[in-house]
C-alpha cells in the first residue's frame, strides 16, 4: 500500500514540476513578446519624429500658406505636420537668444515654415529624398531641409539593435521549446514501463499515445493560463510606475499575446508527448532500462 501511495506521490511530483516547469518557460515567452511589441512600438514612435521643414517662399500670401499646409497634411505619407509663421519663429528667436532681430534689422528675417513628420514606412533618406523632390518644383516652397545624416543614423542604430534583439529572442524562444520539450519526455520517461505494459494487453499506438497527449495538452493550457495571468499582472504593475507603456500595447495585442502563449503551450505539449510516447511504443523491453 505504501509502495503505491509513493508511485502516486511520484507520479503528482513528477506532473506539478512538468506544469510548473511550462509556465516558467511560457511566462518567459509572455516577456519577449510584450518586449517585442513595445520595441517595435517606441521604434515606430521614433521614426514618425523623422521628416523634412519647408521654408515658404516671402512672396506667398497667408491664404496660401494654408493651402500648401492643408495639401502636404492631406498626403500619405504624412504622420504630422506644424506650422510656424515667421513672426512664431522671430518671437521664439527673441526668447531663446535675448536679441530681437526684428527689431535690430527693421525687418523680419524669417520665413513661414512648415514642420513636416513623414509615416515609419517612409522614414528613410531615399524616400524623404523622393518626396521632397517634388515639393522643390512648387514655386510656393523656398527651401527643404532633409536632415539627411541624423535619419541615416537613427535607421542605423534602430536596425543594429533591432537585429541583438531578434538574435537574443530567438536563442530564448529556441532554449525555452528545448526545455519544455524535455520536461515532457522526462515526464513520460517515468512511465515508460505503464506504457511497455498497455502494448502487452493490446492496446494499439493510438490508444497508448492519447491519453498521454491529452493530459500533457491539458498541462499545456494550465500553464499557459498561469503564465499569461502573471505576465499580465507583472505588466499591469509596471504600467503602473511607467504610465507611457499602457500606451505600447493595446488590449487587442494583449489578447494575440495570451491566446498565442495558450496555443504554443498547448501545441508544444501535445506534440512533445506525441513524439516521446511514439518513442517508448516502438522500444523493447530491455531498452526501457537504458
Amino acid at each position: 500500500m505504501s509502495k503505491k501511495n509513493r508511485k502516486g506521490i511520484s507520479s503528482y511530483s513528477i506532473g506539478l514540476t512538468s506544469t510548473v516547469s511550462v509556465t516558467l518557460l511560457l511566462m518567459l515567452l509572455g516577456v519577449i513578446a510584450l518586449m517585442g511589441v513595445v520595441t517595435n512600438n517606441v521604434v515606430t514612435s521614433i521614426r514618425e519624429n523623422v521628416g523634412f521643414d519647408i521654408a515658404l517662399a516671402d512672396s506667398i500670401t497667408a491664404e496660401e500658406s494654408t493651402a500648401i499646409l492643408q495639401q502636404i497634411s492631406a498626403e500619405p505619407y504624412v504622420s504630422s505636420t506644424n506650422f510656424v509663421s515667421k513672426e512664431e519663429a522671430a518671437k521664439e528667436w527673441a526668447e531663446d537668444s535675448g536679441e530681437d532681430l526684428v527689431e535690430m534689422l527693421g525687418i523680419n528675417p524669417f520665413r513661414d515654415a512648415l514642420e513636416v513628420k513623414v509615416k515609419a514606412a517612409w522614414a528613410s533618406t531615399d524616400s524623404i529624398n523622393g518626396i521632397t523632390a517634388k515639393l522643390k518644383a512648387d514655386p510656393r516652397v523656398d527651401e527643404i531641409s532633409t536632415h539627411a545624416e541624423i535619419v541615416d543614423s537613427l535607421n542605423e542604430n534602430i536596425r543594429l539593435v533591432t537585429i541583438i534583439l531578434i538574435a537574443i529572442a530567438a536563442v530564448l524562444v529556441f532554449i525555452s521549446f528545448m526545455l519544455i520539450n524535455n520536461t515532457i519526455r522526462l515526464a513520460i520517461h517515468s512511465r515508460r514501463f505503464l506504457i511497455h505494459t498497455m502494448k502487452l494487453v493490446g492496446a494499439t499506438s493510438g490508444f497508448i499515445r492519447r491519453p498521454f497527449i491529452l493530459s500533457n495538452a491539458l498541462s499545456g493550457l494550465i500553464a499557459a493560463l498561469i503564465a499569461c495571468a502573471i505576465v499580465g499582472y507583472g505588466f499591469y504593475n509596471v504600467t503602473l510606475l511607467e504610465t507611457s507603456l499602457a500606451k505600447t500595447i493595446s488590449i487587442e495585442c494583449a489578447a494575440i499575446i495570451a491566446g498565442g502563449l495558450i496555443v504554443v503551450g498547448v501545441l508544444i505539449c501535445a506534440i512533445s508527448a506525441y513524439f516521446a510516447t511514439s518513442r517508448y511504443v516502438r522500444l523493447g523491453y530491455d531498452k526501457m532500462f537504458k
